[in-house]
């Protein structure tokens, strides 16, 4: 029987029901099946390596894609420890899987012709499990309601980009630099969109037949989430990179007068767009060498996960430095001129675009 049937059993022995399989993450599923193929590999060693007893009926040693029994005198109840497998071992490390060999020599079988086992010890606690349910469930709304947000923000998002765009008096290098900002906002809701329903359809589904299985954990399901997740990750910080080609805007205009030439605009598609490419491909490089491993979604090595959160940190806190400078000049002339007969136009400019 081949590994992939086998790992179908197993999952099922997991989850401890014989027609439904409960959805498992991407991690748990690959690091029990990892366990699980040196569990059986240690059992066929000792099967191979042990010798037989010498007198009486005994039970034969065997692997019953759970647990490794060796060989069983007549009429005794043997106890195996739970299989360390198991995703919750540390809750039933000391536990016992039980089978009982029957006095004719053979494993006892219950009436539907399966070979009796108790593996209550081994059983994830039903506290546990509920709460992990209810745990689920909170996520699953979660994302839900995070989901509809996003979508709502792609429909407001793109009917102002389309206005920007098609309003000659509209274009100025101040708009531009709204139209990237909304584009950014645009690709980032599609790119955090189409990540989750990748990690869906790869990792969410059911477990009902050997192809499912073979799918989950192929080349090609992990290397098409993996570009998902580097695109959005991308796109969060072109994100935050055309916020601060916006703080740079504002304060070229009120203060410093730089970047602010209509021929300057490069500069800032250079900012925006360029930046990030500078942090997500030393991160995927990192990522592919290090942690090449399921959606790249989980981080077990912390620094890697700084080289494209130290940026957007960087820029969240130039941008917040910025904008307090901004509004003290604004209040400061806003408290030197007469509000009624206000007439800087630079002033008024920044204020509408920091608004």
């Amino acid at each position: 029987m081949d590994l992939t049937h086998n790992f179908i059993v197993l999952t099922c022995l997991l989850f401890l029901h014989p027609l439904k399989v409960e959805k498992v993450s991407a991690k748990v599923l690959e690091e029990t099946y990892r366990k699980w193929v040196q569990y059986k590999e240690d059992c066929f060693n000792t099967i191979r390596n042990e010798s037989l007893p010498q007198t009486g009926l005994f039970c034969n040693r065997t692997f019953d894609r759970y647990a490794c029994w060796p060989d069983t005198p007549a009429g005794v109840m043997i106890n195996i420890s739970c299989p360390f497998y198991l995703p919750w071992y540390d809750k039933v490390s000391q536990g016992v899987v039980r089978r009982r060999c029957g006095y004719d020599g053979h494993w006892e079988r219950e009436d539907n012709g399966q070979v009796w086992r108790d593996m209550t010890q081994c059983e994830e606690e039903k506290e546990v499990a509920s709460q992990e349910l209810w745990f689920k469930q909170l996520m699953v709304s979660f994302r839900m309601l995070y989901t509809v947000g996003y979508s709502l923000s792609l429909f407001t998002l793109i009917t102002a980009l389309i206005i920007l765009l098609s309003f000659r008096k509209l274009h100025c290098t101040r708009n531009y630099i709204h139209a990237n900002l909304f584009l950014s906002f645009i690709l980032r809701a599609v790119a955090v969109i189409v990540k989750d329903t990748m990690l869906e359809h790869h990792w969410g589904r059911e477990i009902m037949k050997p192809t499912d299985v073979s799918e989950m954990l192929s080349h090609q399901a992990a290397v098409g989430c993996r570009i998902a997740q580097v695109i959005m990750q991308y796109c969060v910080l072109a994100n935050h990179y055309w916020f601060f080609g916006e703080a740079i805007y504002l304060y070229s205009v009120l203060i410093a007068s730089v970047f602010i030439d209509s021929n300057k605009y490069l500069l800032y598609i250079y900012l925006g767009w360029g930046t990030p490419l500078l942090f997500v491909v030393p991160w995927v490089v990192a990522k592919m060498l290090k942690e090449n491993k399921e959606c790249w979604a989980v981080n077990e090595n912390m620094n890697y996960w700084w080289i494209i959160r130290f940026p957007v940190l960087l820029a969240s806190l130039i941008n917040f430095l910025i904008f307090m400078k901004i509004l003290k000049v604004i209040f400061s002339k806003l408290r030197a001129s007469n509000p009624t007969h206000y007439t800087d136009y630079k002033l008024r400019q920044v204020f509408s675009a920091f608004v």
